[in-house]
């Protein structure tokens, strides 16, 4: 329904992004800047004349003047723009606003340490996604308790036909897979996407294992003298590990490669080869969801439907070997009997991963998202070089080493692809790989940072990520491109990588033609109304809105699947296909995987 200039969705005026880019405006981090870093802001909307530009302080005296910088017609926001860069003033102070042509920006701060907060309150959202515990408001905030949801979680296999009409054999045994995070806005658990969120976490602490010392994160279990980011990372690791097959089962799915979608349908709907019978121990998994979707809202402990395991993959089955000898590493010193459990699982799923190499997800299941992956190669690969890396062991070399991945160009990892983590992993720690390999794999990393700091030049707002097409989830990709900018950072000390990180978060709090903090909490507008099923204020008055750090998906192009996205298809481009409505769920749902390396990045900010 329309109503003037704006969408009428879910009892919330959203102004259409037509109207948006007809009105002059200065889009800037609604939070602020570090004294020494990067300080842009982009005028939107003003013509292609560079105009006088002004900064203010809280008392609305100038301490800065200047020119703006003119872009022209970015294709990106579909707006002509102009910059204003303002780098050189460094005097910390809060209520600073620009102020140009009339028009003035929303306040934000100058200031150091200014991601500090927002690293914790991105660290509690694992907290608030927790299943199986309640939810404290000690932890948590009053606002955001909530009891727990699928306590004592004994799982049987989903059995009979799926949406396809493809009948399942089910399996003759129940996992009891309590624990985990939900996903995203809905209450399943998968490997796969656990997995990449669940590296991050444990990646970030690899890199800086003091950054998030005991005491420092809101979670129970402060104060066992355990790193806090270890602990919420244990949390998914233990569900990660129930997920596992016992040895000696037998079951059947379809095995072998797959074979080609049929006329006019997408290629992740490519046809599955017959079912065959394998050995399925060490296996996992691929999720635990529910058998049909939960309408919103749905708070965790009103959740009705019947829960059940689907299919063991391969995919998942690597996601764990991966992530379990990540673990093995990183709590050898810190737990070693849960250390030992983590190898012994990697072991047994690398070995499951041999025997059954092409056993794929498919997306025939309601209820729950399909996180079908064709191509796993880059699995491989990932799980082989964190094995390496905690064992040693020449047979994991081998695989590294011969693998297309090893020494390969370089993109940002998505839950889809995960070479990029393999490779991080064999620049970064200590293996027994030769010096040459190792300044190889972090060349390829460089030259990946390059590229993407030079997309900094291809749209307006200046940001490390390309001009056009933002797919499903666009900010938590933006979020990966800048993990690797980290890396950058870390392997060469270059501050221009630190500069690219500042352009991405800038963007995310404000500095895009939205004029909206895509980070709850953070900004003068801020997100409110993330597809969550508990998060559902404008559902229910009686539940909330989203706690402060939690990521909006963010502008979608690409998939346009909901009904709110419908609407905005073919009036919008790249930046401005966006909406802050709870029905968006193609839009602006949340997830783990885009959490993980906001985290990841903010943690690298506040070093």
């Amino acid at each position: 329904m329309r109503k003037r200039n704006g969408w009428l969705l879910a009892g919330i005026v959203l102004a259409s992004p037509v109207a948006a880019q007809q009105r002059p405006a200065i889009d800037v981090n609604q939070i602020g800047f570090e004294p020494a870093d990067v300080k842009l802001a982009v005028v939107r909307g003003a013509g292609t004349t560079a105009l006088s530009w002004l900064l203010l302080d809280a008392d609305g005296r100038q301490v800065g003047q200047g020119q703006t910088l003119v872009y022209g017609p970015d294709a990106s926001s579909g707006a002509a723009v102009q910059r204003i860069d303002f780098s050189g003033f460094r005097h910390a102070g809060k209520g600073y606003r620009l102020s140009v042509a009339g028009v003035t920006s929303d306040p934000f701060a100058i200031a150091p340490r200014l991601y500090a907060s927002l690293a914790r309150d991105v660290a509690n959202f694992f907290y608030q996604q927790r299943a199986g515990t309640p939810i404290d408001a000690k932890y948590a905030g009053a606002a955001w308790a909530r009891p727990a949801g699928h306590v004592r979680e004994f799982a049987g296999c989903f059995a009979g036909a799926d949406e396809r009409g493809t009948n399942w054999p089910g399996c003759s045994y129940t996992l009891d897979v309590t624990g985990g995070w939900y996903d995203a806005g809905d209450h399943g658990k998968y490997v796969v996407n656990g997995g990449i969120a669940l590296w991050t976490l444990l990646n970030a602490y690899e890199r800086r294992p003091k950054a998030f010392p005991d005491g420092s994160l809101r979670i129970p279990e402060s104060g066992n003298g355990v790193s806090d980011l270890l602990d919420e990372a244990r949390w998914e690791m233990e569900f990660l590990l129930r997920m596992q097959i016992p040895d000696g089962v037998r079951t059947r799915v379809p095995s072998g490669p797959l074979g080609a979608p049929k006329p006019g349908r997408p290629a992740w709907e490519r046809s599955f080869p017959p079912f065959a019978e394998i050995d399925a121990g060490g296996m996992a998994h691929q999720k635990v969801a529910d058998r049909n979707w939960t309408t919103l809202p749905t708070p965790p402990q009103d959740d009705r439907e019947e829960r059940l395991l689907y299919p063991p993959t391969t995919g998942a089955t690597l996601n764990l070997a991966a992530t379990a000898a990540q673990c093995a590493r990183l709590w050898r010193g810190v737990d070693d009997a849960f250390a030992a459990r983590c190898l012994a699982a990697a072991r047994r799923a690398w070995a499951a991963a041999q025997r059954n190499p092409q056993v794929y997800a498919t997306s025939s299941f309601t209820g729950s998202g399909g996180y079908g992956d064709n191509a796993l190669r880059d699995e491989f690969y990932w799980a082989a070089a964190e094995l390496y890396a905690t064992t040693g062991e020449e047979a994991f070399r081998k695989a590294v080493t011969g693998s297309p991945h090893f020494g390969e160009a370089v993109r940002a990892p998505g839950w889809s692809f995960t070479a990029p983590l393999g490779t991080i992993t064999l620049a970064t720690a200590k293996t027994g790989l030769r010096d040459a390999e190792v300044q190889k794999l972090r060349a390829t990393l460089i030259a990946a940072a390059d590229g993407m700091l030079a997309q900094r030049r291809q749209n307006g707002y200046a940001i490390p990520y390309k001009a056009q097409g933002y797919p499903w989830g666009s900010n938590g990709d933006l979020m990966n491109q800048a993990m690797l900018l980290g890396v950058a950072g870390d392997l060469t000390g270059d501050a221009k990588y630190r500069a690219g990180i500042v352009s991405a978060l800038d963007y995310l709090l404000g500095r895009n033609p939205m004029g909206t903090s895509y980070v709850s909490g953070y900004g003068t507008r801020s997100l409110q109304h993330p597809h969550h099923r508990f998060w559902a204020h404008s559902l229910d008055a009686k539940l909330p809105g989203p706690p402060p750090g939690v990521l909006s998906g963010g502008p979608n192009d690409t998939a346009m699947a909901d009904t709110v996205a419908m609407h905005l298809k073919g009036k919008c481009v790249a930046q401005t296909c966006w909406a802050d409505d709870i029905h968006a769920y193609a839009l602006n749902e949340v997830a783990i995987n885009w959490n993980a390396p906001l985290l990841w990045v903010a943690a690298w900010m506040d070093d």
